[in-house]
């Protein structure tokens, strides 16, 4: 068995383990600065909405030989607004224009065709209306408030409505940083985007009804022992999933990592950052959080109860009553390993006293 899968059995067991319930107040505020750098983020900088939300207009040069800057200079200097450019696996050059009409257009293409030395006839371009991007976030939004309410109800039957209230704060926790991050790296949004923040929401989900189920299973009937506080029992149900969270993050993580930081990063296909940053952040995210924010949650919702409350007592109670006993026990112990050594010591003496008497005996026949 590997290192990992050893530690993953020992971690099931209960043999080893990290208080991640103890030092929860550690996780929730590095949670909150997180968010409050993601909200202040996208409060200053906002989001960089591409062209489908806001329109415009999108120029293709194909087997362009000017550089990205080139044409990034013309585009800006014949439309009199910011442009991306992006260089294609292909070789050709796309170009985003916001707030182009019809108009406008034909002179921007017409520019484009004279500064960079491309034929009129290998440039191409589509006006993109602002209302079809509206569209798809309005759709979204629905989406992501459908979703969320069928979650919250599905976990309130299926577990209860604490790890239902700890599972949105996770869902809204993850979105959050998702944005936030977007907003401070400056990467476009596009409907990619928007795609992949509604997918993230399912694997954010995954880690954390995966600790919540083993949750509930060492829960059952809880009251009717005093080995175990709830709280206890929440810490190892992570321990004991961890090494199965880590697994499946990792494999999540590898295939959006080689789309991020090679597809976008080193081959320079840019329009893959939309969609794989969203996935990367919010993968990550919602490893965490199902770790060191929703099922710490739970616990703190639970240990308010009145009868999980009375069950800490009595399991405090009967530790510190074992320790009493087994102090006395130890002080027991050492009395009586004082007495077997004067019993040893008395009895060494009569021995000796009957080996001395006969020789004491003889002398006196003598």
């Amino acid at each position: 068995m590997s290192r990992l899968g050893n530690l993953g059995a020992r971690l099931y067991r209960g043999e080893v383990g990290y208080d991640f319930y103890g030092k929860r107040k550690l996780w929730y505020g590095i949670s909150i600065l997180i968010t409050i750098t993601a909200i202040v983020g996208l409060a200053v900088r906002g989001l960089n909405m591409g062209i489908e939300f806001k329109g415009g207009a999108v120029f293709t040069i194909e087997k362009a030989k000017a550089s990205v800057s080139q044409a990034q200079e013309v585009a800006e200097e014949s439309s009199g607004h910011q442009a991306i450019v992006q260089k294609l696996g292909s070789g050709d050059l796309r170009i985003q224009i916001a707030e182009v009409d019809t108009s406008k257009a034909g002179q921007i293409k017409s520019d484009l065709s004279k500064e960079l030395d491309a034929p009129a006839g290998k440039i191409s371009y589509e006006l993109v209306g602002a209302s079809w991007g509206e569209q798809i976030t309005e759709k979204a939004f629905q989406g992501l408030i459908i979703f969320m309410f069928l979650v919250v109800i599905y976990l309130a039957i299926a577990f209860e409505w604490r790890m239902a209230i700890a599972a949105l704060v996770a869902l809204i926790h993850d979105i959050t940083i998702t944005v936030g991050v977007y907003a401070l790296v400056g990467f476009e949004v596009t409907p990619g985007t928007v795609i992949g923040l509604l997918t993230i929401l399912g694997y954010s989900l995954y880690d954390t009804v995966v600790v919540f189920d083993s949750l509930k299973e060492g829960t059952k009937d809880i009251t009717k022992q005093t080995r175990w506080t709830y709280s206890e029992i929440a810490n190892r149900s992570i321990n004991s999933t961890l090494v199965r969270s880590i697994n499946t993050t990792v494999v999540a993580l590898l295939p959006v990592a080689g789309l991020l930081f090679i597809g976008g990063g080193v081959l320079g296909a840019g329009m893959l950052n939309d969609i794989s940053l969203s996935l990367f952040v919010g993968l990550a995210a919602g490893a965490y959080s199902s770790i060191f924010i929703a099922t710490p949650l739970v616990a703190d919702l639970k240990e308010r109860e009145p009868a999980i409350k009375a069950l800490r007592k009595r399991v405090l109670a009967k530790r510190a009553q074992a320790d009493a006993k087994g102090e006395s026990a130890d002080a027991g112990a050492e009395q009586t390993d004082e007495v077997p050594d004067a019993a040893a010591a008395a009895g060494a003496g009569a021995v000796v006293g009957q080996r001395q008497q006969p020789e004491r005996g003889r002398g006196k026949r003598r």
